[in-house]
């Protein structure tokens, strides 16, 4: 499944991201790239450990954690604290998937890529170029969001950042262990979740028509009982 997430950041971070940003130091792309990918690499990266990395990846962390949407398509287990990536003119990141396994930082800790996610900082309209083109079930699908969106899709992807030809292209971008390892099962879920909160919508305050939505809402239990690792 692949899931564009709206408004996980507002304006005001935005600026305050980009400003930031924009007087930090930057570092080849390529530095933290496996064998495979760096051949393909060609942008900028904000070092993992840097201080302004961690601080902003932590506004990050916690707009998701109130966002029902990212939590109901993720299902979180763990967030890898999110990365920051440049691309200027001439950049780009050929065909490449994600590690199945990254480490946390400077830690023994570890976690399983399930879900890759790319937070789109810059205005579409700054540049030109830059789409995240993602290979799934459904065949290519290219993404250029909105400054503040996010598109989430699974880790096992071949996907690909197509080459920058005018401006700059900021993003964040990370990756999601969840408590349900199958794509299929997440699809299942968060397709249940949407339908249990429609029916209860439209059952407002009938007791009699919330009842529908009361067993619906079991079987999501159930079922996330069943498939969920923690």
């Amino acid at each position: 499944m692949m899931i564009c997430i709206p408004g996980v950041l507002d304006a005001g971070q935005l600026l305050d991201f980009r400003q930031q940003l924009e007087a930090a130091q930057w570092a080849d792309g390529r530095g933290s790239a496996g064998y495979l990918a760096k051949q393909v690499k060609r942008n900028q990266q904000l070092p993992d450990e840097h201080p302004l990395g961690k601080q902003l990846g932590e506004v990050i962390v916690r707009a998701l954690h109130r966002n029902p949407m990212f939590t109901s398509a993720a299902l979180p287990l763990k967030i890898l604290p999110p990365l920051f990536n440049r691309y200027e003119s001439g950049h780009t990141y050929g065909r490449h998937v994600d590690g199945a396994i990254r480490p946390v930082g400077n830690t023994v800790h570890r976690i399983r890529t399930d879900l890759s996610a790319t937070l789109f900082l810059s205005d579409p309209a700054s540049y030109d170029g830059g789409e995240l083109v993602i290979n799934d079930t459904f065949g290519q699908r290219a993404v250029k969001l909105a400054a503040g969106d996010m598109v989430l899709y699974p880790g096992t992807s071949v996907h690909q950042v197509n080459p920058i030809t005018r401006g700059q292209r900021l993003a964040s971008f990370f990756w999601i262990q969840s408590m349900v390892r199958e794509d299929h099962k997440r699809v299942l879920l968060y397709d249940l979740d949407r339908a249990i909160q429609q029916v209860a919508a439209n059952a407002g305050n009938d007791s009699a028509t919330a009842s529908p939505a009361t067993e619906l809402a079991g079987v999501y239990h159930n079922l996330l009982r069943l498939w969920a690792e923690l």
